[in-house]
């Protein structure tokens, strides 16, 4: 093992990562990786043994130093890890679970004295570790980009599971030296209460409410800042959501605004950009891997279903399988997601099999996700409780279309009771 007083003087590189043990930082093509301070901790114990095992016993020890915890903590951790690292990403493997009793870091490492210029101090943020790299989005990503120095909102507007968060996480992550006060990550969820919405988001900035108007104190403090300001998930309080971003953009010309909703805020300013599903290989087609690979749907699979088995393969002989399933699950991220997970316990042939019988909104996803994405049941729920009784008897009409239909038949099927026409289906 390389002593401490060698590893601070040391840096590690493997594939397009840069660690510096020192300075507990991470960079990918030199820039900073956002991870955890243990999952650092686990990283350099790894990389400094690369080739060795490493015990589960001597990482606790070296991530939870003098304090006794349970071995799935560790598991949490390496978990973190391994998606930070886009573990199965282009095939790239980094750490190797050795079955009951620790890892091994399996990627080549060269150790260098760190370069002579330091990283610029890390902006003023408040971004979680983003759990998905936005595969497929690169288009999204680079609209996103170009319209919010132009516009003053922009609001990323898509169906539950799409994407939203992640598209946005990855715009803010490129953003950083663009506001010079700072990204401001304001998670709207777990809020019943439209009311509390102001002071959400001055809770999110580090700000102190000092009067009823809380988001006219804000504007006051936020007037001669330059900084984004990331609601997310603003669907089930929106009205409260547009109210807050309104002002703020009357009252404080350096703020910006970068919102994700299942609609759009509706405000003057605002500028929608509407996500799409993943593409997937077209339907008949029977696709090599290769082929595959250049879709989208299919690379999310493989990278989550690389993480969650190890010696899982991907082939001509699986590629038509998984376009299949990618297909099924119409190119929602979230769903993708949550099938991919299961490979280890079912394969890719009875996972496609298990899509006929409704595995698709039962399959469970992480356990530390939101509850409304943990399957997509939940997230179809969180969905329907967002509508109106009036949307939801139109849904639950429109539910005997079994594929494509017109709005005649849709007015058809769907008027009714207080429900006359267009107007109502609109």
């Amino acid at each position: 093992m390389v002593d401490a007083s060698a590893a601070r003087e040391r840096a590690f590189s493997f594939g397009p990562f840069r660690l510096l043990p020192s300075r507990q930082l991470l960079l990918e093509e030199d820039r900073p990786v956002r991870l955890g301070h243990r999952s650092l901790e686990l990283l350099t114990a790894l990389v400094e043994r690369s080739g060795e095992l490493v015990t589960k016993a001597e990482l606790m020890a070296r991530a939870w130093p003098g304090v006794v915890v349970e071995e799935g903590n560790l598991r949490v951790q390496m978990t973190a890890l391994r998606k930070a690292l886009g573990e199965g990403r282009h095939g790239h493997r980094y750490v190797a679970s050795v079955s009951g009793r620790g890892y091994r870091f399996v990627a080549p490492v060269e150790r260098s004295e760190p370069a002579v210029h330091h990283p610029a101090a890390p902006r003023l943020h408040n971004l979680p570790l983003s759990s998905m790299r936005a595969i497929g989005r690169a288009d999204a990503l680079g609209a996103v980009l170009q319209q919010l120095p132009r516009h003053r909102i922009v609001s990323i507007v898509g169906p539950g599971g799409i994407g939203k968060t992640t598209v946005a996480l990855a715009a803010a992550d490129a953003l950083f030296a663009a506001y010079e006060d700072g990204i401001w990550f304001v998670d709207l969820a777990p809020l019943r209460d439209p009311q509390l919405v102001p002071g959400t988001v001055a809770f999110a900035l580090g700000l102190t409410a000092r009067s009823q108007d809380v988001t006219g104190g804000l504007t006051a403090d936020l007037r001669n800042k330059r900084l984004l300001i990331l609601l997310d998930n603003c669907e089930h309080v929106i009205g409260a959501a547009a109210a807050v971003a309104e002002r703020l953009i009357a009252g404080a010309p350096g703020v910006h605004v970068l919102a994700t909703s299942r609609e759009p805020l509706r405000l003057r300013e605002e500028h929608v950009h509407r996500l799409p599903p993943l593409t997937s290989p077209p339907g008949r087609s029977d696709p090599t891997a290769a082929e595959a690979l250049s879709f989208p749907a299919v690379q999310l699979f493989v990278e989550r279903a690389t993480a969650s088995r190890e010696d899982f393969a991907f082939g001509d002989a699986e590629a038509p399988v998984v376009a299949e399933i990618c297909r099924r699950l119409d190119g929602i991220a979230l769903a993708i997601e949550l099938a991919a997970a299961r490979v280890d316990a079912f394969g890719i042939r009875e996972l496609s099999a298990l899509l006929d019988d409704g595995f698709r909104l039962r399959s469970r996803g992480r356990r530390t996700a939101p509850a409304r994405q943990q399957t997509m049941a939940a997230t179809l729920d969180w969905s329907y409780g967002l509508l109106p009784e009036d949307e939801r008897a139109i849904l639950c009409r429109l539910a005997v279309f079994a594929g494509d239909f017109t709005l005649e038949a849709a007015c058809a099927v769907a008027a009714g009771d207080a429900i006359a026409g267009p107007e109502g289906i609109h």
